[in-house]
C-alpha cells in the first residue's frame, strides 16, 4: 500500500518471522508491509558463520527434575508434572559445517533442518552487519537505525494462532499459554524446552533461575513457618514473658524521651510477647538453616546450569567478537584498525573512560551520601513525631512510639522508590557517557551501578535498626543526642520486631509499583482487543501493537532483591521465605504471561547463565551469613539468656531484672528521689559492669565461630557437590567424540579399511566415492 499525497514524515518498523522478514513503511495514514526473506544458501552461510550447532544424534536419556528423582525415589505420586505435547527432543549437536551437510540428522529438509529461532539469529545477524551509509563512520547495523529513530521496531513474530485442534497439533506458542502462562498451571513445572525453542537460551535460563529458586524457596518456608509457630508456644511458657507480664509496679521505668512520665514494664507485656516471635532459641537456628541453605542453593544452581546449558547448546559458547554498540558508533571521536577482524572500527580512549568511570563512581557516592542524609531524617521524624504524638493527649497517646515507627517505614518505603526512579534513570546517563564499546560491558556496568545503590537504599534503613538504633542512647542523667535530640531507643517488643516490621513494609509495598504497571498493561490490552473486534487486522499489526520487552534486568534485580531480604535479615522475620513463595507463584505466571501474550518476541540471546547476577548473589550469601551472625550475637537476646542460664538460673527467673539496670544517683535526686530502671548492664553509677564485657567476649566468639562453620560447611559443600555432574561430563566427552567424527576430513571405519585391503582397494577411493557403501556389508559406511 503507498500513498499519494506526499508523506509528512517516515517512520520504518522493521519485523521478521521464522524466515520471512517484514518491513513497515508509515507515511501520513498508511502502513507498508513488505516481506523479506533468507534463502537456504544464506541460512547455510551465516549459520557456519555464527557457530550455530546442528545434530548429530537424538539424546534418548530422558529429562529429569531434581525433584521428581527425589519423589521418585521415595515412591510418591508427583504432583508437579505435567504431560506437555510435543516436547522438543534432546540431540549430540557439533558446530555447524556446510560442507558437513550430510553427517546432520534432518538436513534432507530444508523447511525444518534450521529452527524457529536459529533463522530469526541469522536473519538478526544480517541486519546487524549490513551498512546503510559510510561503513568509516559507522553507518552500520539495524540497531544503530534504531537508536536514530530512522526505524521503529525490529522484532520477530509471534507465531500465527491456529484454530481448536487436538494439543499435539498445537502451535508453540499456544503451548507455552495453555501449559505455561495459566494460572491453573502455578503448581506445574514449568515446560523449559518449550521456553528455549520459542524464546532462546537467555530468557528460557532466567525463568529457570527463578523456577530453581522458587522450588528451593520451599523448605525455607516450611521450616520458617514452624519457627514462627513455635515462637506463639513460648508467648505462653516463655519464663520472662510470665516476668515482665506479672511484674505489676515492680519495674518502673525511666522516661522514654525528656518530656515522658516513668512508666511499668508490666504494660508492654502484649508488646514483649509479640517480641518472642521473633526473638527466640528458633530463630536462631533458622539464621544457620538459611545460611547455609543460602551457600547450597548456589551450589547447586550451578549444577543445574551447568545441565541445562549442554543441553541447549551453550555449554561452550563463547560470545562472538561483539559489533560496537551504535550509541558507541556514533558518538566515539576517533576510529582505530580492530585487530581480531582488521576493519575500521569506532574508539574511545581507555584513559578518557577511566575518567569517566572515576567520576561516576563520585556521583554514585554521592547519591549514597543523600540515601545516609534521607536516612537520618527518617530517625529524627520517628523521634518528634513520637513526641508530638505524646503531647497531643488524643486517643494514639499510648502508642505514639509504635505509631511513629510504622509511619517512619511508609515514609522510608517511598523514598526508597523516589531514589530508585531517579537513580535508575541516572544510571543509564552515566553508563552511556562512559562510553563502553559492547553491549555485554554496558549492561555490566549498568547492573553493577543500579545494584550498588539498591543495596544501600533498600537495605540501610534495615541495617540501621538491626546493628545501629538503641545502641547509642547513653543512660539517665547522660542520654546521647542527635542535632540535639535524643537518641531513639528500641521499642518496647526491641529491635527485632521493628524490624520484622520494617523488612514487611519494604517487601510489601515495593510491588505496589508493580501492581499500578500490572494494571496499564491491562488497560491497553483491553483497548488491542477492542481494536482487534472492531476492524479486522492483520498478526503482523497486531504484533507491532504489543508492549517492547525491555528485557530482564527488572526481573532479575527484583528477585536478587527479594533473595538479600530473606537470608541477610531472616532472623528477624522466619516467614520472609514463605511470603517471598507466594510471590513467586505469582511473579512466575505473569511474567509467562507478559511473555507469551503481551511483549513482542524478543530477539533470541544465547547465554552460558545467568551472568553477573550470580557473582552478586555470592555477594549476598556471603553477607548474610555475616548479617545473621551479628543479628544473632548483638540484636536477639538468646545470647544473654544462654549467659545467664548458665551463670546464673537454668530455669531463667529473674533474668527481666538482670537486663535491667538502675538510674545514677544523680539523676535520682533530680526526680524526686525516685529511681527508675533502663535496658543496660550498667551499675548505680553508669558504668559497665563486668558481665557487660563477658557478655561482649561471648557474643564476638560466637559471630567468629558461626560464620568460620558455615563457611567451612559451604566449602565443604562446594567440593563435594561438583559444579558439572558426572552424567553431563559422560555426555560432553561423547559428544566431543561425535563432533570430530562427524567433522574430521578422512574417516574409514575399521571393517571398510580390512575389506578394502582384501579388495586390494586404494583407502583414497573408499574415502571419497560414496559408491563404496556397497563394499562394506558390516557397516555400510561412506566418508
Amino acid at each position: 500500500m503507498t500513498s499519494t499525497s506526499p508523506p509528512l514524515s517516515f517512520q520504518l518498523v522493521i519485523s521478521f518471522s521464522s524466515e520471512l522478514f517484514y518491513k513497515i513503511l508509515q507515511t501520513k495514514n498508511k502502513i507498508c508491509f513488505v516481506l523479506l526473506s533468507a534463502p537456504w544458501n544464506v541460512l547455510c552461510y551465516y549459520a557456519e558463520e555464527i557457530s550455530l550447532r546442528a545434530p548429530l544424534q537424538v539424546v534418548t536419556a530422558p529429562n529429569i527434575d531434581w525433584s521428581e528423582h527425589i519423589l521418585s525415589q521415595l515412591s510418591l505420586p508427583n504432583p508437579m508434572a505435567q504431560d506437555v505435547p510435543n516436547p522438543p527432543p534432546d540431540y549430540y549437536t557439533c558446530q555447524f559445517k556446510t560442507n558437513k551437510l550430510h553427517r546432520f540428522l534432518g538436513s534432507d529438509n530444508e523447511e525444518t533442518f534450521f529452527k524457529t529461532t536459529q533463522r530469526h539469529q541469522v536473519l538478526y545477524e544480517i541486519l546487524a552487519r549490513t551498512p546503510y551509509g559510510s561503513v568509516k563512520q559507522g553507518e552500520v547495523g539495524i540497531d544503530r537505525l534504531l537508536t536514530e529513530q530512522v526505524l521503529a521496531a525490529a522484532y520477530p513474530l509471534h507465531e500465527l494462532p491456529t484454530p481448536p485442534v487436538p494439543p499435539e497439533s498445537l502451535s508453540l506458542r499456544q503451548i507455552l499459554y495453555r501449559y505455561w502462562a495459566q494460572w491453573s498451571c502455578w503448581r506445574r513445572y514449568q515446560p523449559l524446552d518449550h521456553i528455549r525453542e520459542y524464546f532462546g537460551e537467555k530468557i528460557a535460563l532466567y525463568f529457570a533461575w527463578l523456577g530453581f529458586y522458587t522450588g528451593w524457596l520451599l523448605p525455607a518456608a516450611v521450616v520458617g513457618t514452624v519457627i514462627f509457630l513455635f515462637g506463639f508456644w513460648l508467648m505462653s511458657t516463655d519464663v520472662p514473658v510470665k516476668e515482665v507480664c506479672n511484674s505489676g509496679g515492680t519495674f518502673v521505668m525511666c522516661p522514654l524521651c525528656d518530656i515522658c512520665p516513668d512508666w511499668n514494664y508490666s504494660s508492654i507485656c502484649f508488646s514483649y510477647k509479640a517480641g518472642i516471635l521473633f526473638d527466640n532459641g528458633g530463630t536462631v537456628f533458622f539464621s544457620i538453616f538459611m545460611s547455609l541453605w543460602a551457600v547450597t542453593f548456589l551450589e547447586y544452581w550451578k549444577r543445574t546450569s551447568s545441565v541445562l546449558t549442554h543441553r541447549w547448546d551453550c555449554s561452550d559458547f563463547q560470545e562472538m567478537e561483539e559489533r560496537p554498540r551504535p550509541e558507541f558508533t556514533a558518538m566515539a571521536p576517533m576510529t582505530m584498525r580492530n585487530p581480531v577482524t582488521g576493519a575500521e572500527e569506532p574508539y574511545f580512549p581507555e584513559n578518557k573512560r577511566f575518567n569517566r568511570i572515576l567520576t561516576g563512581c563520585m556521583v554514585i557516592i554521592v547519591m549514597l551520601t543523600g540515601v545516609f542524609i534521607f536516612l537520618i531524617a527518617i530517625i529524627l521524624y520517628r523521634t518528634i513525631i513520637g513526641i508530638l504524638i505524646y503531647k497531643s493527649n488524643s486517643i494514639f497517646s499510648n502508642l505514639a512510639g509504635r505509631v511513629a515507627s510504622l509511619t517512619g517505614s511508609v515514609l522510608n518505603l517511598l523514598v526508597i522508590l523516589m531514589l530508585s526512579k531517579v537513580y535508575t534513570a541516572l544510571a543509564h546517563i552515566l553508563t552511556r557517557w562512559e562510553m563502553h564499546r559492547t553491549q555485554t560491558k554496558y549492561e555490566d556496568m549498568f547492573v553493577l551501578k543500579v545494584f550498588i545503590f539498591q543495596f544501600v537504599n533498600f537495605y540501610s534503613s534495615p541495617v540501621y535498626i538491626a546493628f545501629f538504633k538503641g545502641r547509642f542512647v547513653g543512660y539517665p542523667g547522660k542520654y546521647n543526642t542527635l542535632f540535639g535530640v535524643r537518641n531513639e531507643d528500641c521499642g518496647a517488643g526491641g529491635c527485632l520486631i521493628e524490624l520484622a516490621q520494617e523488612l514487611l513494609v519494604i517487601m510489601v509495598g515495593k510491588q505496589l509499583p508493580h501492581l499500578k504497571e500490572v494494571k496499564e498493561e491491562n488497560g491497553e490490552k483491553a483497548q488491542r482487543e477492542e481494536q482487534v473486534e472492531d476492524e479486522e487486522i492483520f498478526p503482523w499489526e497486531t504484533d507491532y501493537q504489543l508492549l517492547v520487552c525491555g528485557g530482564l534486568f527488572d526481573e532479575y534485580l527484583e528477585m536478587v532483591i527479594q533473595f538479600g531480604f530473606i537470608t541477610i535479615f531472616v532472623a528477624a522475620c522466619p516467614l520472609a521465605p514463605l511470603f517471598a513463595l507466594m510471590n513467586n507463584w505469582i511473579e512466575i505466571r505473569l511474567d509467562a504471561q507478559k511473555f507469551v501474550t503481551e511483549y513482542r518476541r524478543p530477539v533470541v540471546e544465547r547465554a552460558q547463565g545467568i551472568g553477573i547476577w550470580l557473582p552478586i548473589l555470592q555477594f549476598i550469601t556471603h553477607m548474610a551469613v555475616l548479617s545473621n551472625a551479628f543479628l544473632i550475637a548483638f540484636t536477639s537476646s538468646f545470647l544473654p539468656r544462654q549467659y545467664y542460664r548458665y551463670t546464673r538460673d537454668r530455669t531463667l527467673s529473674g533474668f527481666v531484672n538482670f537486663t535491667l539496670a538502675t538510674s545514677p544517683y544523680n539523676y535520682t535526686q533530680q526526680h524526686h528521689n525516685i529511681s527508675c530502671r533502663y535496658r543496660g548492664l550498667r551499675d548505680e553509677n553508669g558504668e559497665y559492669l563486668p558481665e557487660y564485657f563477658h557478655l561482649l567476649a561471648v557474643r564476638l566468639s560466637f559471630v567468629i565461630i558461626f560464620e568460620h562453620v558455615v563457611f567451612f560447611i559451604g566449602r565443604m559443600i562446594d567440593l563435594m557437590v561438583p559444579d558439572i555432574p558426572e552424567e553431563v561430563e559422560l555426555k560432553m566427552k561423547r559428544e566431543h567424540y561425535m563432533a570430530k567424527e562427524a567433522l574430521a576430513e578422512n574417516q574409514v571405519s575399521k571393517c571398510c579399511l580390512y575389506f578394502c585391503s582384501v579388495l586390494d582397494i586404494p583407502e583414497e577411493t573408499n574415502s571419497t566415492d560414496k559408491s563404496s557403501n556397497e563394499l562394506c556389508p558390516q557397516c555400510h559406511s561412506t566418508t
